[in-house]
């Protein structure tokens, strides 16, 4: 089967390292750039010394008179290009700010993406971009000793940058039939370590020093292009049966087993919440697991559930028209957790892993479930539908339970929830509830060493209470449904992990963006693969 989106990324990466006394023309000479790329803090930028070291004093002179024209400041999230005029041997020099001095992984990640950005604009294939030096001494080695307490930060730069420069460089697909002028893509990155800033243990290779984060990172970048660019598939080119069949693609490349349960087994199965939420549609329900097995026995199972709703009119409950084209990334739990496995079938940690993806589409019809309906979920608990927009947690309830009949010991869901946490936080944060707060610390602890942003709700009895039914075990929206609507959406979900240790993840706001900002695009943006990948991987990553 061919890919519905491409998996993977071309651009090539690596490092080439600067020997003392050697010239800055005979390095670029080496890598054969279009373009050298400068990474400036603030302090940096006023720094004569600092310039010198890798541009002539004709183009050192004009970067600090853009400095005093106001042209370039270094602050992050600027990017300015200027013409070498043969002063180097590639065509153009890029700027892109760090911020203040002292900039951290996140920003070295931003800049990164700024600067790819700022190439492709301009038709730059082939960059060379030193790595910035670190400010805080002994930080520059790369080596991880006891008596080098900050060489794990460094690395952990190297690989925010190139996770950075791998997202900035790649573009959305089109559909258009319409012939367009050809834009250059990003091919080659090299990274450049100079011998007087950053040295490898025993004075060996400090690309094999780097080879980790590099490889981490990589997998770290495709996992998230391929979420981005799945939730920005089409309606029409998506339904459940497109998605499964993408999910058993994504395994088997990786040697991991899928298991795709159609219409009928999920009756059979029990599943009635997935059956009830698709059976409105002329594209049937699918249920998707994928195992991946690490370790020699299958225990310590941790299990990930992707909300899979293919296109959400809101059903019976029908949703406003406008923006509705935005409900093509109703799955954006499903694209993170299939982005996800890019990551994991890459760098392979040492985990056991159960993947689950209920997908349907909530459509209007004859045969759709209705307010006031009550169904029987897998679990054997009754659920009483108050609204069926509120349809994500019928399915995960099942995703969840079927997760634990897996092996599941912990879980994690995640999802294009709720248009309440958009309330609570905008489109800048992820909201998060849970009823272990030891998980919930792992993966907000995990999110922060990602550059993503997750805010834990409380859970308190109160809301649960919101969710009780006269009807059945459980409603699946309170009757304010202004109130808590983000909390108690996710807490549904947590009913059916009972006493499993179990995290949600609510990317109603943060899964999908009108315009571009800052670093993330306008579209799909992948949020909470990197989180997982971090959480998932943390082991390997500090080695």
């Amino acid at each position: 089967m061919q890919p519905i989106v491409q998996d993977d990324n071309d651009i090539r990466l690596h490092i080439v390292q600067r020997r003392e006394g050697e010239a800055a023309d005979a390095v670029l000479r080496g890598v054969g750039a279009d373009a050298l790329v400068l990474l400036l803090t603030q302090a940096e930028l006023d720094d004569a010394a600092r310039l010198r070291h890798w541009l002539p004093e004709t183009l050192a002179a004009e970067v600090s008179a853009m400095r005093e024209r106001g042209q370039f400041a270094a602050l992050l999230g600027q990017a300015e290009a200027l013409p070498t005029l043969g002063l180097l041997p590639c065509r153009s020099l890029l700027l892109s700010g760090l911020g203040r001095a002292a900039a951290g992984a996140d920003a070295w990640r931003d800049a990164g993406v700024y600067a790819a950005r700022a190439a492709l604009a301009r038709g730059l294939a082939r960059l060379a971009l030193p790595l910035p030096r670190v400010a805080d001494g002994a930080a520059g080695a790369v080596t991880g000793t006891a008596a080098d307490a900050a060489a794990v930060p460094v690395r952990e730069r190297v690989h925010a940058l190139a996770e950075g420069l791998l997202l900035g460089g790649c573009r959305m697909p089109s559909y258009a039939a319409a012939a367009r002028p050809p834009q250059p893509a990003l091919r080659e990155i090299a990274l450049i370590a100079d011998r007087a800033e950053f040295a490898a243990p025993g004075g060996g290779s400090i690309a094999a020093a780097l080879a980790q984060p590099l490889e981490a990172a990589r997998a770290f970048a495709v996992a998230t292009q391929y979420a981005r660019d799945l939730t920005n598939v089409p309606g029409n080119m998506l339904v459940p049966d497109t998605l499964a069949r993408e999910a058993a693609r994504v395994a088997a490349r990786y040697g991991m087993a899928c298991t795709v349960l159609d219409e009928a087994a999920i009756v059979s199965h029990g599943m009635g919440g997935l059956h009830a939420v698709g059976k409105g549609s002329a594209n049937p329900p699918r249920m998707i697991s994928i195992r991946y097995q690490g370790t020699d026995a299958w225990d310590n199972v941790t299990g990930l559930v992707g909300k899979g709703i293919t296109f959400d009119t809101g059903g019976i409950s029908l949703k406003k028209p406008d923006g509705m084209e935005e409900m093509i990334s109703d799955m954006g739990g499903a694209a993170v957790l299939l982005g996800l496995l890019h990551a994991i079938g890459r760098l392979k940690p040492r985990i056991n892993l159960i993947v689950v993806i209920p997908t349907a589409e909530n459509m209007p019809s004859g045969t759709a479930f209705k307010p006031g309906d009550v169904i029987r979920m897998m679990s054997g608990h009754t659920v009483e539908i108050i609204n069926t927009d509120a349809e994500g947690r019928v399915v995960l309830g099942d995703g969840v339970c079927y997760a634990k009949q897996l092996g599941a010991e912990r879980i994690v869901d995640v999802a294009t929830l709720t248009g309440a946490v958009l309330v609570s936080f905008a489109d800048v944060a992820t909201g998060a509830v849970a009823n272990d707060e030891a998980l919930q610390r792992e993966v907000v602890d995990a999110a922060k060493r990602a550059g993503e942003k997750v805010w834990p709700f409380p859970n308190y009895p109160e809301y649960h209470d919101m969710l009780a039914s006269d009807v059945a075990d459980i409603k699946n929206a309170t009757s304010r449904d202004r109130w808590a609507g983000s909390i108690t959406g996710g807490l549904f979900i947590g009913y059916f992990a009972g006493e499993t240790p179990w995290l949600h993840l609510d990317t109603g706001g943060t899964a999908w963006l009108w315009n571009e900002r800052g670093t993330e695009p306008k579209g799909g943006t992948g949020a909470m693969v990197r989180t997982l990948a971090h959480w998932l991987c943390r082991t390997e990553e500090t080695e």
